[in-house]
């Protein structure tokens, strides 16, 4: 089968289009898929770098995110068969693995994974759609909704907005009632947030975040009760690095800080003051659920969430597709197909 193989960690010159890799054979409680679309997250940049204390199958194909068709099955498996239209949920709640990191991966014609990962797929929802959702729209479910809790009324404040999880998180806090600031690097971006129900957009390369909300809602004040306290009820950051303490200080008294990720580093300068004066909540959120996906494919067939695409890549581009991402030079999702 034709794939996009990592066979060492490195830059993007690693990923090598191969047209002869070894086609998979189902084993016990298996199923091969012939994928019809695989969506692109910063973690395949992760995996393509290496990431520190995690040893790596190599080589491996990349490529969290699968949905497609069942072509073959193991001879144990009686709940699924060939011709079903599936989504894979990446995460192997039995082994732990993740495809795409410890098992081959979406960037192939086809792909192995367990029966237990498959959900059935609408077929009123195209394959390409649905490989948008589990990684970047699950996580963005579970923290808004689940973790975050956000309520109708507060004023939620979302950077990284223009990827693929940040999209999801956009439309997320309007379904829920809220008032949506969302960050963005240019105008073209921020005309597509507004179209997508941001309130307001802060254009963070001309201006700092922090003191553009400052300016238009008020600097946040530590009393309790205050009638007009400034600030924002929620800031939603995976970006983590040199946004870090300026997300704190824009949050009001018992304000909710919102985390998955830290795509601009990990370990930023912390300012514990702001936490314990403004009696702050840090809450982390860490990947997706199974009823995560389901209630996702329910609002895509309802029309009530949009999944956003920027670009779709043939496989033998797929190097270029994850480049197009780690540049930052996309606007929701990329899809190989």
């Amino acid at each position: 089968m034709k794939a996009i193989v990592l066979r060492q960690h490195g830059g993007n010159e690693q990923l090598r289009f191969e047209p002869d890799f070894p086609d998979p054979q189902p084993d016990s409680g298996e199923v091969i898929i012939r994928v019809r679309a695989s969506s692109l997250n910063y973690h395949d940049i992760f995996t393509r770098r290496g990431m520190p204390g995690i040893n790596l199958p190599l080589p491996i194909i990349i490529g969290l995110d699968v949905a497609g068709e069942i072509i073959a099955v193991g001879h144990d498996v009686v709940d699924w068969k060939v011709g079903d239209r599936v989504l894979v949920d990446p995460v192997n709640r039995v082994s732990g693995g993740l495809t795409g990191e410890t098992s081959h991966g979406g960037l192939a014609e086809l792909c192995q994974v367990a029966e237990h990962q498959l959900i059935a797929l609408p077929d009123d929802i195209p394959f390409e759609q649905a490989a948008a959702l589990p990684v970047a729209y699950g996580t963005a479910i579970r923290m808004m909704n689940r973790v975050g809790q956000i309520q109708p009324g507060e004023r939620v404040l979302i950077l990284g907005a223009s990827g693929g999880v940040g999209v999801c998180c956009v439309q997320l806090a309007k379904l829920a009632g809220a008032e949506v600031i969302a960050c963005a690097g240019t105008e073209e971006k921020a005309a597509r947030l507004r179209a997508l129900g941001a309130d307001h957009v802060i254009l963070y390369t001309q201006t700092d975040f922090m003191k553009a909300v400052f300016q238009q809602f008020g600097k946040p004040v530590r009393r309790r009760g205050a009638v007009n306290p400034g600030g924002v009820d929620v800031v939603v950051n995976f970006t983590g690095g040199d946004t870090w303490v300026k997300s704190l200080r824009t949050l009001r008294t018992g304000g909710r800080l919102l985390t998955c990720g830290a795509t601009a580093g990990f370990a930023p300068p912390e300012d514990i003051r702001y936490i314990w004066t403004y009696e702050l909540q840090i809450r982390g959120s860490n990947g997706w659920e199974r009823e995560d996906l389901h209630e996702l494919l329910r609002l895509v067939q309802q029309k009530k969430l949009d999944v956003v695409i920027n670009q779709r890549w043939p496989l033998e581009q797929g190097a270029q597709a994850l480049a197009s991402l780690e540049d930052r030079h996309v606007f929701g999702k990329v899809i190989v197909a």
